[in-house]
């Protein structure tokens, strides 16, 4: 399930949710303007900027994560990113805080150490999904990000229903789509009529249904060539480091494609660490 195109249509919908996640939100929150940003330089992607009003008194830009695998690397890049973000803005900006959201601490990096005074300041709000409790007692927004967590089917077919019925009652055609769209991708193997049945919707326009679909394949594509590159790389070189790995999972479908040719050429881990150096 791909959680982080989940997350950037529920903050692009609705930007003011990631401040019902942090104790102390800027008085113009309802004001701030979503963005996912890229830092050219070093081709860093920022899952989520929130950029205060201009006509705001206080410019402070939030800046969000969303990690739902482990990765030891994410605060050395998550503050990289952030830091040289506010580098380049640094006229327009005179505060900052972020946002990272694990589904629970297991998927934290395991050594804090070497930014403890980052994590400890007070600008950093880490939120664990699994510990905001059951998403009936959530607000509309919160109850959709505790959906993507659920596992079990049972659980996520009752979630998915209370969150159906709440966004009726709230004519809320975009809380619809979204709970729509989250169980598609969590049922990717059934068709549109036994989603709707599951859910008891009776979908006019099957939109966010087919945009899943559409979505699924092609990351079951990435998924599948990913894993092909993996074990090819694993025969020629050995066991890879992390922070390696790290790097392919990250590569897009063209770029596992050029790896797969490139690989043919490696004999040893300096050789793929100069290609993806490269890339």
């Amino acid at each position: 399930m791909r959680r982080d195109s989940i997350f950037y249509k529920l903050f692009k919908q609705f930007p003011g949710l990631l401040f019902e996640l942090v104790d102390q939100p800027p008085p113009q929150a309802a004001d701030y303007q979503f963005e996912s940003v890229e830092v050219k330089e070093t081709a860093f992607r920022i899952d989520g900027v929130f950029l205060p009003p201009a006509n705001a008194v206080s410019q402070v830009v939030f800046f969000a994560e969303v990690q739902f695998q482990k990765d030891e690397d994410l605060y050395h890049r998550f503050f990289s990113e952030l830091f040289l973000f506010l580098y380049r803005h640094s006229i327009r900006y005179d505060d900052w805080f972020g946002v990272l959201i694990f589904p629970s601490p297991s998927l934290e990096p395991s050594n804090l150490t070497i930014h403890r005074a980052l994590l400890e300041s007070g600008q950093v709000r880490r939120v664990y999904l699994d510990e905001l409790g059951d998403l009936r007692q959530q607000p509309l927004g919160l109850g959709l990000m505790l959906l993507t967590n659920v596992t079990a089917e049972t659980e996520a077919v009752e979630g998915a229903r209370f969150l159906l019925e709440q966004a009726r009652q709230q004519s809320e055609q975009a809380i619809i789509d979204l709970v729509t769209t989250i169980i598609v991708y969590k049922f990717s193997n059934l068709s549109r009529e036994e989603i709707e049945t599951m859910l008891g919707l009776n979908l006019e326009e099957p939109r966010a249904i087919v945009e899943a679909k559409e979505q699924g394949r092609e990351e079951g594509k990435i998924e599948g060539e990913r894993a092909i590159v993996l074990r090819l790389l694993n025969r020629r070189i050995g066991n890879l480091p992390d922070a390696v790995v790290s790097q392919i999972q990250g590569l897009s479908v063209e770029q596992l494609e050029a790896l797969g040719d490139a690989l043919l050429d490696f004999s040893t881990l300096a050789d793929l660490e100069g290609w993806l150096e490269g890339k």
